[in-house]
């Protein structure tokens, strides 16, 4: 049956169709939609981990009972998970385990640009790369065949335009699921203490040269010869960009993107006078053609940042020369992004940005603060590291006298890898406030929930997490409750805490603006009186999306040149802006 799907969707059917029953994911842009489609399936176990590292390391369980099992991921989720990934290349999989990692080039909604081949290489892990929805539905399916014929974890790597564009996939009955679980005990294959991992280190090689003679053979390896003056070895979405500007070049189209499949490759380069490589982000696949010894074509012409388009590709080609600009780019409006009308957090960084502190940020919407004409936040890194710079600047400051630094952190980030800074900072008695802002969800990726929730992935009730308890068990005796939207009460308690000696947390608790379970409901819009508005623009600089300016309109007596309007339809009437008015014109 022929089905309109995104890539993303395509995933979470194929692995459903190969019999895979088990999966665990930490929700982040462009991955998210996998794990949240895969649990919609009958008969299948789905969860929210806490982190991509306990994904990954919940997978490898999952694996070892004998279960193909999923474990899923945004690009910079890999970084967390490193460490069990590295290892379980050395033990195998004993079930079938493969690891979705969905880079974002452009960075759409990323700190970083980084390329996860990369990490193919580095960990000796086998990667495939699907062009489009139907392939990933395919290469799903192939990833767990290949991971359970080698014992080896297996990468999948989507890009954002992959992961979130649609095509038609061909659909299929899935496999009846089978129950393979059961205890394998072999200590020398799982216990990676040295003497053991030693021997699977040779294991490794061993299992690389098998790849390496699988992959000549690989069906989704596949050469399109027809004109012989130019070639385009190419994989992924990049090969849809080139075919669409340059349907007369050869190809040789890559599924499997580690190990390469040398052979083939020079098999190629004999068939076409001039070669060109295009890949999104760094030369992976030309240095390692370029170490095969065969002349090609690639970062001199073609751009090292930014998502590739027909338009790139085509000018990279015919002007032989970098710094292409595409004719296809549109000129549009600037469209930045904004915290929702009634967001909690616009209250806390306004009241942050009148302490005048130094505030480390972390990922989540309230990243979005450090912009004008907000410009509460000064610092972002990764997930969890607020907690950490904010104690280390304390620690080197507080020797200057220059007092407390803060810290943000979402409430689902906090979870995911604050708690330990958290800990360290009480251990270590650092003299520096943060601020847990709890908005009930993890709402940048879309309302997924997470052990503060009370809920499951699956809709099921669970131990909600008590973070007054948490943080008290963590050494900090310094807690305070506070809702953000509250004005006269933020700003009291941020300069009680800044004043304490050693560490404090606030925990700033209101639901999202969008959540579905809040019990908080939007009231009446507000409306500003143009009699009592005196034009001071305090409440512009709330950049709250109702609110906006309106030039030209006096007012006998006042030096005003314009008054402030709030846009009904958009205003869901927290009541921010009345607190900051001084001449009470909002109401």
């Amino acid at each position: 049956m022929k089905v309109l799907m995104s890539g993303n969707e395509a995933i979470a059917r194929g692995a459903y169709e190969a019999g895979v029953r088990f999966a665990a994911a930490y929700p982040g842009t462009p991955s998210t939609e996998i794990m949240e489609e895969f649990s919609k399936y009958d008969g299948v176990y789905a969860e929210w981990s806490t982190n991509e590292k306990v994904a990954v390391e919940v997978a490898i369980g999952a694996a070892l009972a004998g279960e193909k099992s999923l474990a899923i991921m945004k690009h910079v989720g890999v970084n967390v998970a490193a460490d069990p990934i590295f290892t379980v290349s050395y033990t195998g999989t004993n079930g079938a385990l493969v690891i979705i990692s969905a880079d974002d080039p452009s960075l759409h909604s990323s700190q970083n640009e980084q390329d996860n081949r990369n990490y193919a290489r580095f960990a000796k892990i086998p990667m495939l790369e699907p062009a489009d929805a139907q392939e990933a539905r395919k290469f799903i399916k192939l990833a767990f065949e290949i991971s359970e014929k080698f014992d080896t974890p297996v990468f999948l790597r989507s890009t954002t335009r992959v992961s979130h564009s649609k095509s038609v996939v061909d659909i299929e009955e899935p496999e009846k699921y089978k129950d393979r679980t059961g205890f394998v005990y072999n200590a020398e294959k799982y216990v990676m203490v040295p003497n053991c991992a030693r021997l699977r280190r040779v294991e490794v090689e061993k299992r690389q040269k098998a790849l390496k003679e699988f992959v000549e053979t690989f069906p989704e390896n596949r050469m399109e010869i027809n004109n012989q003056e130019a070639g385009i070895i190419t994989a992924g979405m990049p090969y849809n960009y080139a075919k669409e500007v340059f349907p007369d070049y050869s190809y040789l189209k890559l599924g499997m993107v580690y190990p390469l499949p040398e052979k083939l490759i020079r098999d190629f380069a004999s068939k076409v006078k001039k070669i060109y490589v295009i890949e999104e982000l760094d030369p992976f696949l030309e240095e390692q053609i370029r170490a095969m010894g065969i002349e090609v074509i690639g970062k001199a012409i073609f751009p090292y940042t930014n998502e590739f388009e027909p338009g790139i590709i085509r000018e990279s080609i015919e002007k032989n020369t970098k710094g292409a600009v595409s004719p296809y780019k549109e000129t549009l409006a600037p469209r930045p992004p904004n915290l929702c009308p009634g967001c909690p957090h616009r209250g806390l960084f306004y009241a942050l940005r009148k302490n005048k502190v130094y505030v480390h940020g972390d990922i989540g919407c309230y990243t979005l603060s450090y912009m004008k004409p907000l410009q509460g936040l000064h610092s972002c890194i990764c997930m969890g590291a607020s907690i950490g710079m904010t104690h280390g600047m304390s620690k080197a400051m507080k020797e200057k006298g220059k007092g407390k630094v803060v810290g943000v952190i979402g409430d689902s980030t906090f979870l995911h890898s604050g708690i330990t800074s958290l800990l360290n900072m009480a251990y270590n008695n650092s003299d520096a406030l943060i601020i847990i802002l709890d908005n009930s969800t993890t709402a940048m990726t879309g309302m997924q929930e997470h052990p503060g929730t009370g809920y499951t992935l699956m809709g099921r009730e669970a131990k909600k997490v008590n973070l007054i308890d948490l943080v008290s068990s963590l050494g900090i005796e310094n807690i305070k409750i506070i809702d953000p939207i509250d004005q006269k009460a933020t700003g009291s308690a941020i300069k009680e805490e800044l004043a304490k000696d050693g560490p404090s947390v606030i925990i700033a608790q209101r639901p999202c603006a969008l959540f579905k379970r809040s019990k908080i409901k939007p009231k009446p819009a507000l409306k500003v009186d143009q009699d009592k508005c005196e034009g001071c623009r305090a409440c512009i600089d709330l950049n709250c999306p109702p609110i906006a300016w309106k030039k030209g309109v006096t007012k006998e007596g006042s030096k005003r040149k314009g008054v402030a309007v709030i846009d009904e339809t958009l205003c869901n009437g927290c009541g921010l802006c009345a607190q900051i008015c001084k001449f009470g014109a909002i109401s």
